[in-house]
């Protein structure tokens, strides 16, 4: 009797169908898919850290960069070394030890109900809720007097949320700078917020006058106020400059750092 023909395996019977076969085609593009979405999925959880590294020292930078502290020449997280951390409620104007410095993330915890609020007025667009505890940074000179202080703002432009810092001098009423670390807006117009020329215009800006009423505004023409509280509007970019203005004056007003601002003039920070 002829010998009988070995019986093929299910992989080697796959492997010898047809190349049009339809079957084939569509199991080896599901395996090339699950191959592929395997790598993706390992290159992420590996390099999160990374991920998380570079985003706390992007943060660290800016905070350097807006409060004049940056030097090339210095590792970011010695300079950054220099600040202190303080978590911020906002109603009283006190720091609070409710929550560990080092853990502390502000995006991260955007959506949780125990610290973010309902706005009845939300000028600076942050969708109706605010966060009120808030990240900020304070430098303090060789004597150990205050420096300058540094303040988390965000706010929506015309296409994106803005995030950025506000530094201001220790009588917490002058303006020593203002950038943004993320925004997505209209390269050449509403992304001019990054330009280092607009800028500059912050620098020695006043937020309030000697009556105490903010006046720190973003505008095309200077306010009555006078030019010590103006700044210039972006060229081309009115919506995103009107975006800047809310939530610079939201901010910096009473549902804002406005408590804390007082504690600071008054000398009890």
């Amino acid at each position: 009797m002829p010998e009988s023909t070995p019986r093929k395996g299910l992989i080697r019977r796959f492997l010898d169908t047809p190349p049009d076969n339809t079957a084939k085609t569509v199991g080896i593009a599901v395996a090339l898919c699950l191959v592929g979405s395997m790598v993706v999925s390992a290159a992420a959880v590996s390099l999160r850290p990374v991920q998380d590294a570079n985003r706390l020292r992007d943060k660290q930078l800016n905070v350097l960069e807006v409060a004049g502290a940056y030097d090339p020449d210095v590792p970011v997280a010695q300079a950054f070394a220099a600040f202190e951390p303080h978590v911020l409620d906002l109603d009283t104007g006190e720091f609070t030890d409710q929550f560990d410095i080092e853990t502390f993330d502000q995006l991260a915890t955007s959506s949780d109900p125990a610290i973010v609020r309902a706005l009845d007025e939300d000028p600076a667009g942050l969708g109706g809720k605010q966060q009120y505890y808030q990240m900020i940074y304070i430098l303090r000179d060789e004597a150990g007097e205050i420096d300058k202080v540094v303040l988390p703002v965000q706010g929506y432009g015309l296409w994106s949320t803005l995030y950025g810092f506000i530094a201001l001098e220790a009588n917490g009423n002058d303006i020593f700078g203002l950038q943004f670390y993320q925004q997505g807006e209209t390269p050449g117009l509403g992304a001019e917020v990054d330009n280092p020329r607009w800028k500059a215009l912050w620098r020695g800006k006043k937020l309030r006058d000697d009556d105490g009423e903010l006046q720190i505004t973003v505008a095309k023409t200077v306010p009555p106020a006078g030019p010590e509280y103006h700044v210039d509007a972006l060229a081309g970019a009115t919506l995103t400059s009107n975006g800047v203005d809310n939530l610079v004056r939201f901010w910096m007003g009473e549902q804002g750092y406005e408590p804390f601002l007082e504690r600071l003039k008054a000398g009890e920070i």
